[in-house]
């Protein structure tokens, strides 16, 4: 078998990974070993914190949308259960960014949960004044 000389890829590969751990401190920076290991650590932490970073988003968006229902007589869970009986689709994102630059509009999308909500707990209230039919429910009332 003929003989592989490594130098050249073994060279690119080792400039690669010294060029991503410039800026560590220390030998982390400078020695191929230990950069080597810094860098695998560092992408592992991007990966996890890719997936952080979205649930992190989520909870600034809900405490803002929390803070601006209760400005409008609404907790947050009343207030995303009154914009989907009133077939309001808008996402947390666009919710929060609506709660700090136009609370105005938040007002109104709040008045629109709530008559929702109203008209969803009136029919139950009628609902539950019925008087039930005993034949109906096959045994007699007590």
């Amino acid at each position: 078998m003929p003989r592989v000389k490594r130098s050249v890829h073994a060279q690119k590969k080792r400039r690669k990974v010294l060029e991503q751990a410039s800026g560590y401190w220390g030998r982390k920076s400078t020695h191929y070993r230990y950069a080597k290991e810094q860098v695998e650590r560092s992408l592992v932490y991007a990966y996890r914190d890719r997936k952080v970073r979205k649930r992190e988003f989520r909870k600034l968006w809900i405490t803002r949308i929390n803070a601006a229902a209760r400005a409008n007589g609404l907790s947050y869970n009343q207030f995303v259960h009154g914009c989907a009986k009133a077939g309001i689709e808008l996402d947390r994102k666009v919710l929060a960014d609506l709660a700090v630059s136009d609370p105005a509009a938040f007002g109104a999308i709040a008045d629109k949960a709530k008559a929702a909500l109203k008209a969803g707990s009136d029919a139950g209230e009628a609902a539950a004044a019925r008087p039930k039919d005993p034949a109906a429910s096959g045994g007699a009332a007590n």
